[in-house]
């Protein structure tokens, strides 16, 4: 008879190998036809709310890792938190409008700017956007997230514009909202301002100058007068140093700390002005021994005195200000008020104009002398040449440092001054009150709290408009007669419908007339002839008004949000953008917490870059790997710090899901005959070590769970793998493996091994559902027993508590650790002694200490547990014994080969084997079998 016959062997149609990209899509178009998004909300529908808000992505170009990391990461929390008791809806987003998608379509079309009509441009935009939207979501769908992807919300929608207008119109309507000309960061090659965050500091390198001023001839003799030295003979310059050639034909003064004591050098002698603290620095650089000093003074009293312009025939204003520091220069910052932040406030304090000689496009304009038309790499060389000619350039290097860039075009940008909206972080108290909120907001990591602060506190006021066509106009109406802007929202309900209807692109053809109410009129001179705005609203306040355009008006959701989660570089964009809008206008910010993730790097730590080869596309990996282990990744990695992967990472993370998965294929493999609601076996009745295994995964779900409700899902994924390769594969399965074989079909023994394979099956399964989306669905249609759902998310992760009496749990704690040292004597016979081929061949001798005598007495329990034919305590040789313990003194273990005949049915050494009725059976195996005989 052929024994095999009498097995009790898995049954499974769960393959081995997974071939995840060719069987996720089945799993995908399942979750769709059974509409189990919608499912989870229907069961869920009583349950308490969580909210996550989705920041939305770009709509240009396809995903790549770090925004696959980003929707990965919020597809766990959601699951489990619908999968722990909470109705958790997620409704995904896109930013549409904005400069990149502007830019690319007049690639496209093979256009510049301002060739092609408003409408002409923004119905390519909206298409191109459309196009993109359509891509990204067919990719994060692919990436098994769950969401009412058919029901985005999109910032170009008709109703999301009119949100956006309806809340510009809130800060404009409290005065928090202004218009000034102001230096802000400039982009010439987009040609239009750009937000804070929406700049990037690279290495560049610049024109290192130092410059001479000479003093007017009133401000030499005060400097004579006051210093009690006779200069009216010689010639006096205030040294200057920048970076930034092209400003000084802005430049309109010259700033003086009051708290720095400067010096009268004599530097070869030419009589110059310059911090005490900054002079030997500069000797240093220009390779000089120290000069004569003729005088220390406090700059105090020239106070609004004048130098000359080093390039024109006009004077420059000394000026006091508390900004300049030693750090760099000679302690003397050259003034230009439309080519700086610190410099337009000095200049609004002494008021001076905010003189701007440079165009959008980064030309001087045609009038100005010398450099009129030049763009400003070319200017700097010719100003440097005239101060030269002049004998004004004191020395001139280049310097290499960090600089800010477009963080589209890449391409350097500049301060420069035009008309702008702004929205005050003064007015209103903003800054402090979206300080204040912070402190309401939770942060995971910790740090993220520091960084928002930091940039609050710093930031200045908000540059909201933008010199383009692809966006929400900024919603304002301006008298003709005294240029006063109409605030009173009543003017602006007529606009505010016509978007909610049509879109905002009627601003850009319909006059002001068909826009404004009836009888419109200027508060401030009773005119009734206006004008539009014609620049569009900064895209971060697009998405920075999202809780008003989402979590507000969608009755499924709530405000504040309970999560917002993006990566690091949000907190000076989105995250920020979004407190500023609502603190400004609901005074509370717009999230409980705020968690951050970092940014994708290669395994050596290295930004993904063409330049150095290491960029990894989602698309190819899915296509090699599959999804899941992109969702293994995302979830395996501490996602607090930057996310490295690598193909070392990847092959780890494959091995890694393997055991996991071929440790489920083994257990369902052997429920093939188990129903749950007949030969369920109460734990309480189970044998000891049964017990035990139920204990440690009760133990194991705990940890689980905490690490889902803490967002630590690295400890999720590390649990999960070390359960099913420690308690499950390395021990139980190992163990028991033969009563689930070659007991009877119904014994207890085998039905007691059932029943914990069925318990950390169902636990495995829902537990890996939120990360493991596609395997955890595909284990649970192959489930061998009837399905409590039709999908694993339909279900709750289960509440099983198996707990053992401490001093049970204890005593299991010394087997194991009892056990580890027989294994390593069995090791040494086998691997490094040759004496067996493995421990069912091994008879073990041992004598112990006796408080561990006990503990090993039962010989038929250690005989079974170390799956070996004897076991027994007795005297040793010294030459017999193998294996010393150091973990446990006096523990002395000896191994021998048995003389003991094989079960052919289990394998097992027994000295019944050849004495009975089946000659090659051991007395179990005899019983379970006779009656077939």
């Amino acid at each position: 008879m052929d024994w095999k016959d009498t097995l009790n062997l898995p049954r499974t149609d769960f393959p081995m190998k997974a071939n995840l990209s060719e069987r996720e899509p089945i799993f995908l178009k399942f979750w769709e036809e059974e509409r189990v998004y919608e499912q989870i909300l229907l069961k869920n529908k009583d349950k308490p709310l969580f909210v996550l808000h989705d920041g939305p992505p770009y709509a240009n170009g396809h995903i790549h890792l770090g925004t696959a990391l980003n929707k990965i990461l919020k597809d766990i929390i959601i699951k489990s938190k619908s999968m722990t008791g909470f109705r958790a809806p997620f409704i995904p987003g896109w930013d549409c409008h904005g400069l990149p998608i502007e830019l690319n379509v007049e690639k496209e079309l093979k256009v510049k700017r301002g060739e092609l009509p408003p409408l002409a441009i923004r119905e390519a935009c909206r298409k191109y956007a459309e196009r993109f939207i359509n891509i990204q979501r067919e990719e994060f769908k692919r990436l098994g997230v769950f969401g009412a992807w058919q029901n985005p919300y999109l910032t170009m929608s008709p109703d999301y514009e009119a949100t956006i207008a309806r809340e510009f119109l809130r800060f404009l309507e409290s005065k928090q909202a202004f218009k000034r000309k102001k230096p802000v960061f400039w982009c010439p090659t987009c040609v239009t301002a750009l937000a804070e965050a929406e700049v990037e500091y690279e290495p560049h390198t610049s024109p290192s100058i130092y410059v001479k001023f000479p003093l007017t001839d009133e401000t030499k003799a005060i400097l004579s007068r006051e210093l009690s030295i006779p200069l009216e003979d010689r010639k006096v310059s205030i040294l200057i140093w920048t970076t930034t050639p092209w400003t000084i034909p802005a430049n309109l003064a010259l700033a003086f700390n009051p708290e720095f004591t400067y010096l009268l050098v004599d530097l070869q002698g030419e009589l110059l002005i310059l911090a005490e603290g900054r002079l030997s620095v500069l000797c240093a650089e220009l390779n000089l021994n120290l000069p004569t000093i003729l005088a220390k003074f406090s700059p105090i009293f020239l106070d609004r005195h004048h130098a000359r312009h080093p390039l024109y025939d006009r004077k420059s204003l000394i000026v006091l200000a508390d900004f300049v520091t030693l750090d760099t220069g000679t302690g003397v910052v050259h003034i230009a008020p439309g080519h700086g932040e610190d410099d337009y406030l000095v200049g609004l304090k002494y008021g001076l104009e905010v003189y701007t000689p440079v165009n959008v496009e980064g030309r001087f304009y045609p009038e100005i002398p010398l450099v009129g038309g030049m763009p400003l790499k070319e200017a700097n060389e010719r100003i440097l040449e005239e101060l030269n000619l002049r004998g004004l350039l004191l020395h001139k290097d280049r310097l290499s440092h960090s600089y800010p860039h477009c963080w589209r075009c890449k391409e350097p940008v500049i301060f420069r001054a035009e008309d702008q909206w702004f929205i005050s972080m003064e007015e209103g108290a903003l800054r402090s009150k979206a300080l204040e909120a912070l402190t309401k907001v939770s942060f995971i990591p910790a740090w993220g709290r520091n960084r928002i602060q930091s940039m609050v506190e710093r930031r200045p006021d908000w540059c909201i408009s933008r010199q383009r066509v692809w966006g929400v106009p900024i919603v304002a109406f301006k008298c003709k007669a005294c240029g006063e802007v109409l605030r009173d929202f009543k003017y602006y309900e007529k606009t505010i419908e016509i978007f909610e209807k049509e879109g905002c692109d009627s601003w850009f053809v319909k006059p002001p007339e068909d826009l404004l109410p009836p009888g419109a009129m200027c508060s401030s001179c009773g005119g009734n002839s206006f004008e539009k705005e014609r620049d569009i609203l900064d895209v971060w306040f697009d998405s920075g008004v999202s809780f008003a355009g989402v979590l507000e008006k969608n009755p499924e959701l709530n405000f504040p949000a309970d999560l917002y989660l993006e990566g690091s570089d949000q907190h000076r964009g989105w995250f920020q953008s979004s407190l500023l809008c609502s603190v400004g206008t609901r005074h509370i910010p717009p999230y409980k917490t705020i968690l951050t993730h970092g940014f994708v790097v290669d395994g050596k730590g290295r930004k993904m870059s063409k330049s150095l080869g290491n960029v990894i596309h989602p698309q190819d990996l899915i296509k090699k790997y599959g999804a899941e282990i992109l969702r293994l990744w995302v979830s395996a990695e501490d996602y607090r710090n930057d996310i490295k992967i690598s193909q070392e990472i990847l092959d780890r993370l494959v091995e890694s899901y393997r055991k996991i998965r071929n440790t489920c294929r083994f257990l369902l493999g052997n429920l093939y005959d188990f129903s749950p609601e007949e030969d369920l076996i109460p734990f309480e009745k189970l044998p000891p070590f049964e017990r035990f295994i139920l204990h440690a995964l009760s133990q194991s779900l705990k940890k689980i769970k905490k690490a889902y409700e803490d967002y630590e899902f690295h400890l999720v994924s590390y649990e999960i793998h070390r359960f099913c390769t420690v308690e499950l594969s390395s021990l139980f399965i190992d163990i028991n493996r033969d009563y689930l074989y070659c007991e009877a079909p119904d014994s207890f023994k085998r039905r007691s091994s059932q029943t914990v394979l069925y318990y950390a099956l169902d636990s495995l399964v829902r537990f890996m559902a939120p990360i493991l989306s596609f395997t955890a669905e595909e284990i649970w249609q192959n489930l061998p027993y009837p399905k409590v759902a039709k999908s694993v998310f339909l279900t709750d992760f289960p509440e099983y508590n198996f707990n053992l009496p401490e001093e049970e749990a204890e005593r299991w704690s010394k087997i194991l650790r009892v056990r580890e040292e027989f294994l390593k004597a069995l090791e040494i016979a086998r691997k490094d002694l040759k004496m067996i081929g493995s421990s069912l061949e091994a008879e073990v001798y041992f004598e112990a200490p006796p408080d561990w005598r006990d503990l090993l007495r039962d010989k038929a329990f250690w005989e079974y547990f170390l799956m070996v034919a004897n076991f027994e305590e007795r005297p040793l040789d010294k030459k017999q014994i193998i294996h010393h313990s150091e973990e446990i003194e006096g523990l002395r273990i000896s191994v021998k080969a048995t003389h003991f005949a094989k079960c052919e049915r289990c394998w097992q050494r027994r000295p019944e084997v050849g004495t009975l009725a089946a000659k090659d059976l051991c007395e179990r195996c005899f019983e379970v079998v006779k009656g077939r005989l």
